[in-house]
């Protein structure tokens, strides 16, 4: 396994491959980084169509901010979802797409997965900040939130990191997990409560309290209430789930590089 001591002395080329991700991700494409932006505006608009027009599903009402707007409850959701499944999405792929980089040139292979990640979170840096001026104009005052809001991102991006270093090693192996992440993916999105209140859950789930409270403390769940919490409530999230998703993160981290360093020996034969 990589020690913290060689990637920060590597970091130059973790810097070089982030800034190749970041020129890549949209390469040749006319509207280029607006796409990061219109993305999220256009799922908010199909999903605000669909359950607040449509099925009148009406969000909680901020506490305190008072903040009542399907539109902002889901974006809040949303934006931290997006920067989630994108980075681990593209992470599964990092040691593949690189075969003929991975097969000649000695380093840390980690870095083609902490790359794709540190690109992402640029992105939600990006979309966090235009979230974060159109709910300033709404009235909802978040600036003395956001430096919790970047510290519940790095939890965040720390769990997707440990993901994508357990998928990107599975995945030359396996080349079906594209296909199954992808299933996976599409049902934890509909499992998490992005596009609907929490509410919904809580009240299906109401006798069977040891379930709802698995699902409650499944991690990209935590991290979507506490982004709400910050965003659209303006307070500050439980302890308990600092430390759900603090501690979540760590684990995964460690498991999927240990995993990762496991297959690395492999990789430039099986690819």
């Amino acid at each position: 396994m990589s020690s913290a001591t060689e990637l920060f002395a590597r970091r130059e080329l973790l810097w070089n491959l982030t800034l190749r991700e970041l020129r890549g991700r949209y390469k040749r494409s006319i509207l280029g980084w607006g796409w990061s932006l219109l993305n999220p505006i256009a799922f908010m608009l199909i999903y605000t169509f669909a359950f607040s027009i449509v099925l009148r599903a009406e969000p909680p009402a901020g506490d305190p901010s008072g903040l009542d707007s399907y539109a902002f409850f889901l974006l809040c959701g949303l934006v931290p979802w997006t920067f989630f499944s994108v980075a681990v999405s593209t992470s599964m792929g990092a040691i593949v797409g690189n075969a003929a980089l991975v097969g000649k040139v000695a380093f840390p292979r980690e870095h083609l997965v902490i790359s794709t990640v540190m690109a992402g979170l640029f992105t939600l840096g990006v979309e966090l900040g235009v979230l974060s001026i159109a709910l300033l104009i709404a009235g909802n005052m978040v600036l003395p939130w956001l430096p919790v809001a970047v510290l519940v991102s790095a939890l965040l991006a720390m769990f997707a990191t440990g993901l994508g270093l357990a998928l990107a090693a599975a995945s030359v192996y396996f080349r079906d997990m594209n296909y199954l992440w992808g299933i996976v993916m599409q049902a934890w999105f509909f499992l998490t409560p992005i596009v609907y209140p929490p509410k919904f859950v809580e009240d299906e789930f109401a006798d069977y309290p040891t379930l709802l409270r698995i699902y409650n403390n499944i991690p990209i769940t935590t991290a979507v209430r506490m982004y709400r919490n910050l965003l659209y409530d303006l307070r500050m999230p439980r302890l308990i789930d600092f430390g759900v998703l603090g501690g979540t993160a760590i684990v995964v981290l460690l498991a999927g590089w240990w995993l990762f360093d496991r297959l690395e020996g492999r990789f430039a034969e099986e690819l």
